[in-house]
């Protein structure tokens, strides 16, 4: 398959993805290595194609949708439990964990991508954090977070708030 085709079979394939799709699964897919795929989804990214990274594979935006409201909530919490605990709180009130954003001391503001929504994804991510013995991105300033939140509703955000500080966990 030539590249240019490559590209618009990735389009595709992500654009009726029901969730995101990871790197792998698309190199199986496209029986190519995912090396390849990163640099397509680079070269994609770089044409304009809304094509979104996040910790669980590749979404595309929409666009079009709807602005729903936000906010940002700073959080502390220092174990891989209260993080899950955490990010199920924001999930179950009707949430989407959108990101998480760190103020490191050299590098400044230092944001990863999440788009989490659903008791899976949190369960997903929480699982590859075990698997992969990685760190999360708070552990390197003392377990101090902000997590960009969106709702379908205030009074979601409102609760999601509530929630969060009978929990212990915003600052």
């Amino acid at each position: 398959m030539e590249a240019v085709e490559r590209r618009k079979k990735i389009i595709e394939i992500v654009s009726k993805a029901d969730g995101p799709i990871t790197g792998s699964e698309l190199s199986e897919l496209l029986d190519v290595t995912r090396q390849v795929v990163v640099q397509d989804v680079a070269l994609l990214r770089a044409s304009g194609t809304p094509i979104f990274a996040t910790s669980s594979g590749y979404l595309m935006l929409d666009m079009n949708a709807k602005k729903l409201p936000l906010k940002v909530f700073t959080c502390r919490h220092l174990t891989l439990e209260q993080a899950e605990a955490e990010l199920m709180i924001i999930v179950e009130n009707g949430g989407r964990v959108r990101d998480v954003i760190i103020e490191h001391p050299v590098y400044g503001e230092i944001t990863g991508t999440l788009m989490l929504n659903t008791i899976e994804s949190v369960k997903n991510l929480i699982e590859r954090l075990r698997r992969k013995d990685s760190l999360m991105l708070s552990s390197i300033v003392d377990g101090v977070h902000m997590h960009t939140i969106e709702a379908t509703s205030e009074a979601e955000l409102l609760l999601i708030e509530k929630k969060l500080r009978e929990a212990g966990i915003l600052l």
